[in-house]
């Protein structure tokens, strides 16, 4: 009896909820892109067997994305992981649309490519959190993880 009665109700309070995600579309990507930088694809664990060669440092990597609609200069921008680790942009300038990425280890910077510098890992395997944290030293944007078995979460 209890199942009839409630029907409805459920019904309508769906019906509610489709009509609402159906009209706003854009509100929802909004939600998921706050505007401006974030944080977007992380290699937490480089494939295969971690090595500490600079190949293997280099494919555990971090993406930042600018979804706004002008360049950000990065200069004292900080990517942080949960032990303290941090790097901090020199004067680099993110297009319009465009991603940098961040990896681990030594190389040459290029446009859409920043290098750490490191010769040991940043990300841990089993679970960690990266932070964009902005000149002013205020947290922009986080992302946390566990093994999940691919090596790489989608932050947004």
């Amino acid at each position: 009896m209890r199942i009839r009665t409630a029907a409805p109700a459920v019904l309508a309070a769906t019906a509610l909820s489709v009509s609402v995600l159906a009209a706003s579309p854009a509100s929802a990507a909004t939600a998921r892109h706050q505007g401006g930088l974030h944080l977007g694809t992380i290699q937490y664990d480089s494939p295969g067997r971690d090595t500490r060669s600079n190949s293997s440092l280099n494919a555990e990597w971090v993406n930042i994305h600018n979804n706004s609609r002008s360049a950000v200069q990065l200069k004292g921008y900080k990517l942080k992981d949960n032990t303290g680790y941090t790097y901090t942009f020199g004067s680099y300038k993110i297009g319009a649309g465009k991603t940098v990425k961040v990896r681990t280890g030594k190389g040459s910077n290029a446009s859409g490519v920043r290098y750490w510098g490191r010769t040991n890992y940043v990300w841990n395997n089993t679970g960690d959190k990266a932070r964009l944290i902005k000149p002013s030293g205020s947290q922009l944007d986080s992302c946390s993880w566990a093994r999940t078995g691919s090596g790489s979460t989608s932050c947004h």
